[in-house]
């Protein structure tokens, strides 16, 4: 089981630790994330590699599911620079997204940028 810092609150941004990379999803209570994954998602390269996707699916999952045996910690380390949105706000904006396939890429649309837009109304990513 994944070891987590912090205990979440709804609207928090999760930072998942992966080899190479890290993981980011939207904490939205009991124990869920809003996340976007390129499982289940059709890719122009026909790969499940998220280096080389170009199309990922929002999913709703547990926490522990998508942290597996990875670390996790609550990172909203933009709030030093930017205003988060209300958390009723930004709950409802990440539920309008699920199961919806969206355009992806590693550089310029990955899964920070995606929970950053829905935190703050901007799509950061320090990580690229």
């Amino acid at each position: 089981m994944a070891e987590g810092r912090g205990h979440p609150r709804p609207g928090d941004l999760i930072e998942i630790d992966r080899p190479l990379y890290q993981h980011w999803a939207l904490y939205v209570g009991d124990g869920f994330v809003i996340h976007v994954t390129d499982e289940g998602a059709p890719s122009l390269l026909g790969s499940s590699s998220s280096m080389s996707a170009t199309r990922a699916r929002v999913k709703k999952e547990l926490l522990t599911k998508v942290a597996g045996k990875h670390k996790w910690r609550v990172n909203n380390k933009y709030d030093r620079s930017r205003t988060p949105r209300p958390v009723e706000e930004i709950i409802r904006r990440a539920e309008r997204w699920i199961d919806r396939v969206v355009p992806y890429n590693v550089l310029a649309n990955n899964c920070e940028h995606f929970v950053t837009e829905l935190r703050y109304g901007e799509a950061v990513s320090e990580q690229v």
